[in-house]
């Protein structure tokens, strides 16, 4: 499952990342304690603990003092938010440079774009 060239932490905090982004895990749902976490994927608990103070200090997941760990609320959207910035910086920004290099036109690209999207599985999926 960890298998990237990022730090073992960094790997899990994505992951969980993912699972909130997702649906996976949800505002206020219970979260696998460090040990549970470090026991099932076979890791050591510091490094989990690393990635859950990570994602507590980006306010993703919060602690309940002798409870445990919770997705915080409003997680999904700020992850959203930060990955739709991202995404057009990254993705979106990049693109359309290489398009005007070409001469390929913003309608070009856009008509590109509809075509795509209707002819992907899932288009518009939430």
């Amino acid at each position: 499952m960890f298998d990237g060239r990022d730090p073992l932490y960094v790997q899990i905090a994505d992951q969980i990342r993912q699972d909130v982004l997702s649906g996976a895990l949800e505002a206020e749902e219970q979260v696998m304690s460090t040990t549970q976490y470090a026991t099932t994927f076979r890791i050591n608990p510091a490094t989990a603990a690393k990635a859950f103070g990570e994602l507590v200090d980006e306010g993703v997941l919060y602690k309940r003092r002798g409870v445990g760990m919770f997705v915080a609320p409003g997680a999904r959207e700020k992850l959203r938010a930060e990955r739709r910035d991202s995404f057009f910086a990254d993705v979106v920004d990049p693109m359309m440079e290489q398009a005007r290099l070409l001469g390929i036109d913003v309608d070009e690209v856009v008509a590109r774009l509809r075509a795509t999207a209707t002819d992907t599985p899932q288009a518009g999926a939430r």
